[in-house]
């Protein structure tokens, strides 16, 4: 019952339209993509834009690469 409800979420004609008419893919290519496929291919979910100088900078700030000597006692 879960799986029918999760399966009436998608657009199944406009997802169809898209992957065989928009993507050209064969039928039986388009069923064989998993949904996240799908939607990679059609440009969602491109996820994070790439590390900047900026973003690496601050990394370096919050976690330094200094290792302290060990003290002798």
């Amino acid at each position: 019952m879960a799986h029918e409800r999760q399966m009436a979420r998608f657009d199944w004609p406009a997802l169809m339209r898209a992957g065989i008419g928009g993507l050209r893919l064969t039928p039986a290519d388009f069923w064989a993509l998993t949904p996240a496929e799908l939607s990679l291919l059609l440009g969602e979910g491109r996820g994070q834009s790439a590390l900047t100088r900026a973003g690496f900078d601050a990394l370096l700030r919050a976690y330094p690469d200094k290792y302290e000597e060990p003290e002798d006692g």
